[in-house]
């Protein structure tokens, strides 16, 4: 659901945006937001659930009450939302906001996978697979020859 995740960001506020350098970003629970449109407008807190099925997000202190005296959750469109703060628990979104490589392999990741190449390198060497690869070449090499006497 590609389009869905990508309406489900919000504008950044003026420093976030001399900060990072984008006007936009997607918001994740755990963020800082201020209502700038609505109902609720100038509330500020945290986003408890982003939900793309209900267009919109909640957020902790926005709540609307039923006539039997039960609060809801309500939700708010990302358009009438500003950002005034990050959740910065992902590392990879972090990587993504300042412009650095977020595909560059971690040295601890590296360092686990050296042993696994050992052993594919060594499975691929082994005489189980020549067999059956040579298996594989006489059977095409028997239908070449029967397509040759006919």
């Amino acid at each position: 659901m590609k389009t869905g995740s990508a309406q489900m960001s919000c504008q950044l506020s003026k420093d976030l945006r001399k900060k990072y350098g984008k006007k936009h970003v997607r918001v994740v629970e755990g963020d800082s937001v201020k209502v700038i449109r609505g109902e609720f407008t100038g509330v500020d807190g945290k986003v408890t659930e982003v939900s793309a099925a209900n267009n919109g997000l909640t957020i902790e202190g926005v709540k609307k009450e039923k006539l039997k005296g039960e609060k809801y959750d309500v939700y708010i469109h990302t358009s009438n939302i500003e950002v005034t703060g990050l959740n910065t628990d992902d590392k990879w979104r972090m990587n993504k906001l300042e412009g650095k490589d977020v595909r560059e392999p971690r040295s601890e990741s590296v360092k686990k996978d050296e042993p696994v190449k050992k052993e594919l390198k060594a499975e691929e060497e082994s005489p189980k697979k020549e067999k059956t690869t040579s298996k594989v070449e006489e059977k095409k090499s028997v239908k070449r020859k029967k397509v040759e006497e006919k």
